[in-house]
């Protein structure tokens, strides 16, 4: 992928050096010169068009602007929207437990599914928090893989859409790729924070050819805020996805966001922070803010690689479980077995202080 990412970055900057000479010259089919004015279409094109107050045919360059600037309303309404479900058994919590299993994700689209499916069922988890997870898109047969998880492991859970992937779906049928909160107990209050601060990497650009390694997108990165309601307590979470085509500045930046959300909370309010960070928040600014924010890291000194190596990078470690008290973790590890990804799940206990 990494070859691809620079190919991708190659044609946008030759496209910056060819758009001019490229609006010079393109022609749409209605003799529309783009970036001169209009050239009048035929008598025969205006016919049935929309009218403007003279009774003059609209240009059908004006009518393609406006159903395009629809269509990417459209596409950022449903953006915004949460898709929830409800699959855990319905309980009464008398005595609320002492502790709670947290696991965080990266699973890849959810490309190995049943692998996925097999290993958190295996963890017991109370609370699982995944990155990258495909809804109808082609690369995952066009399955709601956050759906079909909730379903297996029987769990309540919310999805927030990064992004619409154009190049895995189509207009009828588009297809998304986001972060989604499970849990064994209720969920509530949920919403995306979608960070100001964004990368121009995957936007659609006219250079680019519409197949699936370009991943051209509608969207931005995100973070995905829940609480999750046990008895009388309440935990909020907060699933992060924190860019990878971009450095540190813009990270720290997206984080910063996140961690001036927190402060709507009272401190005594327990709160978790996991994601895929794309960075190492054990030093650097991120740990600054973090610690600023009184957020504890759970795997403290016992960390170890998130990110497999493999021929083009070594290992890293970028993916974190960070919680505020009264959580305390008594527990925590990276499991670096399985293939189910190209990330390792991370996992932790917790007690309330």
């Amino acid at each position: 992928m990494c070859g691809l990412a620079n190919a991708r970055m190659l044609l946008q900057k030759w496209g910056q050096v060819q758009a001019p000479r490229f609006r010079r010259f393109r022609r749409d089919v209605d003799g529309f010169v783009e970036g001169s004015e209009p050239i009048p279409a035929f008598t025969q094109r205006q016919r049935g068009r929309p009218k403007d107050g003279n009774d003059r045919a609209l240009p059908a360059n004006t009518m393609s602007a406006s159903k395009s600037s629809r269509d990417a309303n459209n596409a950022m309404s449903v953006l915004e929207q949460i898709e929830r479900g409800t699959f855990a058994t319905p309980s009464w919590v008398i005595f609320p437990p002492d502790s709670v299993r947290v696991v965080s994700w990266n699973i890849n689209r959810g490309l190995h599914l049943d692998r996925v499916i097999q290993f958190l069922t295996g963890t017991k988890a109370d609370i699982i928090l995944l990155q990258e997870a495909d809804q109808n898109a082609r690369r995952t047969h066009q399955i709601n893989v956050a759906r079909e998880i909730a379903e297996k492991l029987r769990m309540n859970y919310a999805f927030g859409r990064e992004f619409q992937e154009l190049t895995q779906g189509s207009r009828t049928s588009p297809a998304y790729h986001g972060q989604v909160t499970l849990s064994r107990w209720p969920l509530s209050n949920c919403r995306i924070i979608r960070f100001e601060e964004q990368t121009s990497f995957w936007r659609p650009h006219w250079f680019l050819p519409e197949i699936p390694p370009f991943q051209e997108r509608i969207g931005g990165r995100l973070a995905l805020v829940a609480d999750v309601r046990i008895g009388d307590r309440m935990i909020v979470t907060y699933n992060l996805h924190l860019e990878s085509r971009g450095d540190d500045r813009l990270r720290c930046a997206q984080l910063d966001e996140v961690l001036r959300d927190t402060q709507r909370y009272k401190p005594s309010e327990p709160a978790l922070l996991c994601g895929d960070f794309n960075l190492d928040a054990s030093n650097g600014a991120a740990a600054d803010a973090l610690n600023r924010a009184d957020f504890e890291d759970a795997l403290a000194n016992r960390h170890a690689p998130t990110k497999p190596h493999s021929f083009f990078e070594q290992g890293k470690i970028i993916d974190w479980i960070f919680a505020r008290k009264p959580l305390r973790p008594t527990g925590a590890q990276v499991h670096q077995s399985g293939s189910a990804s190209d990330h390792y799940p991370l996992s932790a206990e917790f007690a309330f202080a």
